[in-house]
């Protein structure tokens, strides 16, 4: 059983347990019934927030692919075609191209939460080890470990948005079939993107030098508040400022183009 369908029973059980409780102690004690003014139902939060249909696509681009949908089992081949298109070789590279919309899916539900898995993740691991300097109480986050994701950085903000916004719509209904299948039934997957877009653009800004301290061969945060933070969040800080800040400017791009209504900033 995952951890919100735990929740989610135990959280039921308890609310049931109080309800009754309630009924059962106002029976007992007879307490005088007052009438109590209506008060306004509270508007309930639309089921789809943003729909896929009012994605901003550039001019001359597709909003219905050319040719029937593959099923998702048979969508690989055609979705490394679509990327080759604006990746080229750097696709092969820097992409993991198997099961590419599970791994897009997964990665995107992972990222707010305080795992996300390597194995799962659409982009292939940053060559190299994390780069320290200093020790003990002294030890920080190298200046030089943000050159390790340069060229990852470069790659998305190479990356035209407006396209591959265009394969993600064409492509739309495998990525919404996938996410129910990872146990989301009913639940729409872009909203869930664009509330992860929203959730690593909060990222906090952190000055040098970032502290750091070493459990046997593991590095975590010396901050506290740093250590609490997301995985998506965690390796917005591992890249470092400047890295970070176009990575922003990048999701905030992506974000126009898939929902109407603009970002409160």
């Amino acid at each position: 059983m995952n951890n919100k369908l735990a929740w989610s029973i135990l959280i039921a059980v308890v609310l049931a347990g109080a309800l009754g409780l309630y009924v059962w102690f106002a029976r007992e004690t007879a307490t005088p019934q007052t009438s109590q003014p209506a008060t306004a139902a509270k508007p309930e939060e639309p089921a789809i927030r943003h729909p896929i249909g009012e994605a901003r696509l550039a001019e001359g681009q597709a909003s219905e692919p050319t040719r029937p949908l593959p099923s998702l089992a048979d969508s690989d081949k055609p979705m490394r075609d679509a990327l080759t298109k604006w990746f080229g070789q750097n696709l092969e590279k820097y992409f993991n191209l198997q099961d590419i919309i599970h791994r897009v899916v997964a990665t995107v539900d992972n990222l707010p939460l305080g795992d996300a898995p390597v194995q799962l993740m659409p982009v292939k691991p940053v060559p190299g080890w994390l780069v320290t300097t200093g020790k003990d109480e002294k030890l920080t986050l190298s200046p030089k470990n943000a050159a390790r994701y340069r060229p990852y950085v470069q790659l998305a903000e190479s990356a035209p948005v407006a396209p591959l916004v265009a394969v993600y719509v064409n492509y739309y209904p495998l990525f919404q079939e996938q996410y129910e299948k990872l146990g989301y039934p009913g639940k729409y997957f872009n909203d869930r993107l664009v509330e992860v877009i929203d959730h690593l653009l909060a990222t906090p800004e952190v000055k040098d030098p970032v502290l750091l301290t070493q459990t046997s061969v593991l590095y975590q945060f010396a901050d506290p508040n740093l250590e609490r933070l997301s995985a998506g969040q965690k390796i917005l800080v591992r890249m470092g400022g400047a890295n970070a800040t176009l990575l922003k400017e990048k999701l905030k791009d992506i974000r126009r183009a898939l929902v109407a209504r603009p970002r409160k900033e």
